[in-house]
């Protein structure tokens, strides 16, 4: 066999490839939930044996019954779909301010220098600091609840799209317009392209702050959603149904997590072809 030949047969295929990417995601996947049963198995322990109070921790059975309770009364579907719907209406309607925002400041060092000093007075400024004025502007509906989602996330994601627009490569962007690009073209073609990566990694932090955002409202002036499920449990002392609604929120954030990574791989397909190398 030539030395060509042996190379060739030494390098994987792309089938092989594959099922090594799936083995190495599904041997993950076993060591994630086999620590999450140890986990679930020690706190469950140390609190049949004493060396937890059962209410100041609870328990993995009580959670789990507390759980199931309010599953079977419709609340916790309920809830999860209020806070999701609000989460979801909130930052997509930040996101559609501040990405074309942030792709104009990036490529224009005026306008930046215009809107700056804004974004430097909102970005320090807590989510919760906003819903007094927001419950002053709006009262307690939704309205209310869209505005905190949005203001919470509108500075982060803004600083975000503006640093990855003015990190895409110039010699790209000198490259297209020596080649008689038009403004739009080069935006479209090259620096939306190019920042878009650092993008969709920046919307999924900004996400989770959204359901950061959320519960800070509901839990202040709301009647609805898990915010308000964790803060009616402390009312009454119930340390489960308080756990059931942080564990539910720790889900969801996780299936946005699983769906952004699924939007992400279907936006960048080289990044596909990269991790599978």
């Amino acid at each position: 066999m030539t030395s060509i030949g042996l190379e060739a047969s030494r390098k994987p295929t792309a089938g092989s490839q594959a099922r090594r990417v799936r083995r190495e995601r599904f041997a993950a996947l076993v060591i994630g939930a086999g620590s999450l049963f140890a986990f679930g198995l020690v706190w469950q322990i140390a609190v049949s044996t004493g060396m937890l109070d059962v209410a100041f921790i609870g328990s993995p059975a009580t959670v789990f019954t507390a759980g199931k309770r309010l599953l079977l009364e419709g609340a916790l579907i309920s809830d999860v779909t209020v806070s999701a719907s609000r989460v979801l209406i909130g930052f997509a309607l930040s996101c559609a301010v501040a990405i074309p925002l942030g792709l104009a400041l990036g490529c224009s060092p005026l306008l930046k220098a215009i809107v700056d000093p804004i974004i430097s007075l909102i970005r320090p400024l807590p989510s919760l600091s906003w819903i007094p004025l927001s419950m002053m502007w709006l009262g307690i509906g939704e309205e209310q609840k869209y505005a905190i989602v949005f203001m919470g996330t509108f500075a982060p994601t803004l600083i975000f799209v503006v640093d990855a627009t003015e990190q895409v490569d110039q010699v790209l962007v000198r490259a297209a317009r020596n080649l008689g690009a038009g403004r739009l073209a080069i935006l479209f073609e090259v620096i939306l392209p190019g920042a878009l990566p650092k993008i969709l990694s920046a919307l999924k932090v900004t996400l989770a702050l959204a359901w950061a955002c959320i519960i800070s409202a509901e839990m202040v002036g709301a009647t609805s959603g898990l915010g308000f499920l964790i803060w009616n449990g402390k009312d009454w002392g119930n340390i489960s149904q308080v756990l059931v609604g942080m564990l539910v929120i720790s889900a969801s954030v996780l299936l946005l997590d699983v769906l952004h990574r699924a939007v992400t791989r279907k936006l960048l397909p080289w990044r596909r072809q990269q991790h599978d190398d």
